[in-house]
Formats: C-alpha cells, sequence, structure tokens
C-alpha cells in the first residue's frame, strides 16, 4: 500500500512538472516584447480619447458645430474670439500634452517638506478638520499654443480634472520670433518682443534671447514655455515669487500679450456668424 501510494505520487509530481513546463513555453511565445507593450500603452490611450470624443454628447452651438465637422480648425474659433466653454472641442482639434505644477508641499521636519502638485487646506468645522485638495495643470502642443488652469476639490483626482478642464478652455495661441538683437536667426525659438505680465504681488518680465541660451527662469515657469515651443528667453521677477499660483499665473499673462488675436468676443449669434463664413 505504502509503495501504491509512493508511485501514485510521484506520477502526480511529474505531471504537475510538465503541465507547468508547458505552461511557460506558451507564456513565453505569447509573451509581448517591451517595445510592443509600449505602443500597445500608447494605442490603448489614444483608442481612450477617442472613445471620449465619440461619445461626447455637446451641449453648445459651438460644440455641435465642431462635432459634425462643420470647423476642423482651432484658428478659426481664436480668430473669431468665439468663447470655448467645453474641452472637448480643443480635445478634438487639437493634439496636446499636459503636465501639473508644484504648487504644494508636502509635510516635513522643521518645515522642510518637498514641493507637490497638491496643495492642501483645511476648515475647521464641529465635525472635525475638512481637507481641501488644489492643483495647477498647463496643457500645451509645443508649437504655439498653450493653456494653464486651476481646479479645486475634496478629493486629488476630481482636481486634477477640473484643472485641465480649465486650462482646455483658457488655451490661446502666442507669438513666437526670434526678437534678440544677438541672433540673427528667422527660427521660432523665442518671443518677438519683451512682455510683461502680473497677478498679485507676483510681476514677470519676459524677455527675447539668442538661439543656444535655453529658458532662465523659475522651474516650474519652464514647463508653461516649454508646452508654448519657446525654447530661449530671459526673465526677471518682482514681489512674492515663492508663491507658485500667481508666479504661473503672471507667466501666463505675459505670454497672452504676445497673442496673434485678442479674444474680446462674448459669444453669441453674432460671432457665430463670423464662424459660419470659416467653415
Amino acid at each position: 500500500m505504502a509503495e501504491e501510494q509512493a508511485k501514485q505520487i510521484g506520477k502526480e509530481t511529474e505531471e504537475s512538472k510538465i503541465e507547468e513546463v508547458k505552461e511557460s513555453e506558451d507564456i513565453e511565445k505569447n509573451e509581448p516584447t517591451q517595445e510592443l507593450g509600449e505602443y500597445s500603452i500608447e494605442d490603448a490611450r489614444k483608442a481612450r480619447e477617442e472613445e471620449k470624443i465619440a461619445s461626447w454628447v455637446p451641449r453648445t452651438r459651438l460644440g455641435k458645430m465642431v462635432k459634425n465637422g462643420e470647423i476642423k480648425n482651432i484658428d478659426a474659433i481664436l480668430n473669431a474670439g468665439e468663447k470655448i466653454l467645453e474641452a472637448e472641442i480643443i480635445d478634438k482639434l487639437v493634439r496636446l500634452k499636459t503636465d501639473l505644477i508644484a504648487i504644494g508641499q508636502s509635510k516635513g521636519k522643521f518645515g522642510g517638506g518637498k514641493k507637490r502638485a497638491w496643495r492642501q487646506t483645511q476648515r475647521k468645522t464641529a465635525e472635525g478638520n475638512v481637507p481641501t485638495f488644489a492643483c495647477m495643470a498647463v496643457v500645451g502642443d509645443e508649437g504655439g499654443y498653450v493653456g494653464v488652469g486651476y481646479g479645486k476639490s475634496k478629493e486629488t483626482l476630481p482636481a486634477k480634472e477640473k484643472a485641465l478642464r480649465d486650462a482646455k478652455i483658457n488655451l490661446i495661441r502666442i507669438t513666437r520670433g526670434c526678437g534678440s538683437f544677438d541672433c540673427s536667426c528667422k527660427n521660432l525659438h523665442s518671443i518677438p518682443f519683451k512682455v510683461k505680465g502680473k497677478c498679485g504681488s507676483s510681476e514677470m518680465i519676459l524677455m527675447p534671447a539668442p538661439k543656444g541660451t535655453g529658458l532662465v527662469i523659475e522651474d516650474e515657469c519652464k514647463k508653461i514655455l516649454g508646452f508654448a515651443g519657446i525654447k530661449d528667453i530671459y526673465s526677471k521677477t518682482f514681489g512674492q515669487t515663492r508663491t507658485k499660483i500667481n508666479l504661473a499665473k503672471a507667466c501666463f499673462e505675459a505670454l497672452k500679450k504676445t497673442e496673434g488675436q485678442t479674444r474680446k468676443g462674448k459669444g453669441g449669434r453674432g460671432i457665430g456668424k463670423n464662424l459660419s463664413s470659416l467653415r
């Protein structure tokens, strides 16, 4: 009896080993390479974006015109001064990159916390402390289009979604050029002239720089200028520059002054006539 049990156990162990080897071979055959994995991730992200746009139900007249294909260029909307109220309009017309600006600080000993994207505040109530998270997002195509937005919520992910939506709605087109007297090229690597922006006590001046200078500016503002397609610039700041929210807004206000258009339109049927002529 003992010998028969030992033989059965041996057979079961051999069969299990054979099955494990077969499974490992099948996994190796079906296992995708790292490159294929990267491509699959990008394809999945693009597929999600396409599904989101396909399932989008526009609520504004401008959104319906974009959804139906009557407007195929974002410049037509910006030139007409139409007010954008749906972020999906930007998603359908422009391919944008996104990033978060570090406006918060994590808790650390003796006030030495690290930078982080979330700015946390608390409200005192009878039931206890109620936290609120805020963040700032920047979007751009690195070709002259850039937007900055701010979002706030009781949780982090909704705050990020609000900030991205606000940044897409605030998208502008800047004018790039080579305005430095030290550079004679005609490439679009800097700004054409000196501009100034202010928010609160934070004040920023952007000046053209010759090719090869780089972005001589605060680290978080480098994200805004990089997404706008600017590679070389000089800057000067005044006021309370530790407040990153106001500093980023001051940088964005300075870039607005290089716009190729003035978005003073209030929307409505009058502006819609201009859009209908640019279909």
